[in-house]
């Protein structure tokens, strides 16, 4: 392995686990990867995997790289008590030069903003209408299918969702006819049976609604 080489993955033995475990403590990490070659994150992975620990001894020394109590290193870049900041009491930076030409300016927007209303396929092949403007993508859009149940049903119950009765596009055509409200098991089951024809699709769904409404039939049913 050349110095341009980086540490192939190798499978660790119990040899190497007992070696890191002897190691580890009181090592420094450009040593370890030099023995193991291996990389500082595979080391790593692998001591916590172990439960390994560093001693005090070591988080102590500077191998450790940890500022230690009463360190002045790094002291000619902190902030010092009662240091003020170069932009207290401004109310916003003025940049010099061409710059403020394209700041953004109050109330503007970005060239890609849509307006309430506005319309767009996702890509399941689902139409979705913007709403709101939070500036919030997955909050503003809803599934043009729900607003249409919502329009007629009122709001959607938990536990469910508005699916499509039938395989025809889902972004035209978007009528209270082709939609139809099931729960979330049922979404489950039908999202297991893409893997055969669509005949089968179509029988397994038509199944699965006749078992739906002897269902609701036997639990409205009055006993005698």
């Amino acid at each position: 392995m050349t110095t341009h080489d980086p540490p192939r993955r190798r499978h660790w033995t119990a040899a190497d686990e007992a070696r890191l475990r002897a190691l580890y403590p009181d090592t420094p990490m450009h040593h370890l990867m030099v023995i193991f070659e291996r990389t500082d994150r595979q080391i790593y992975e692998k001591a916590y995997s172990l439960g390994l620990k560093r001693s005090a001894e070591y988080l102590a020394s500077p191998s450790s790289g940890r500022t230690r109590p009463g360190s002045t290193r790094g002291g000619a870049t902190r902030f010092q008590p009662g240091l003020v900041p170069w932009n207290k009491g401004l109310k916003g930076f003025k940049p010099g030069g061409r710059a403020r030409e394209t700041q953004f300016k109050p109330g503007q927007l970005p060239h890609n903003h849509n307006p309430i209303g506005h319309e767009r396929i996702t890509r399941e092949g689902y139409l979705e209408r913007k709403i709101t403007d939070t500036r919030v993508t997955r909050h503003d859009y809803v599934a043009v299918h729900r607003l249409v149940w919502e329009q007629h049903h009122g709001p959607i119950p938990p536990g469910h969702v508005v699916a499509f009765r039938d395989a025809a596009p889902r972004h035209t055509n978007i009528t209270i006819d082709r939609l139809e409200l099931i729960d979330r098991a049922e979404l489950a089951r039908r999202n297991t049976i893409h893997r055969y024809p669509p005949e089968v699709k179509a029988a397994i769904r038509k199944v699965a609604r006749v078992k739906r409404t002897l269902q609701e039939k036997l639990k409205n049913e009055k006993p005698d």
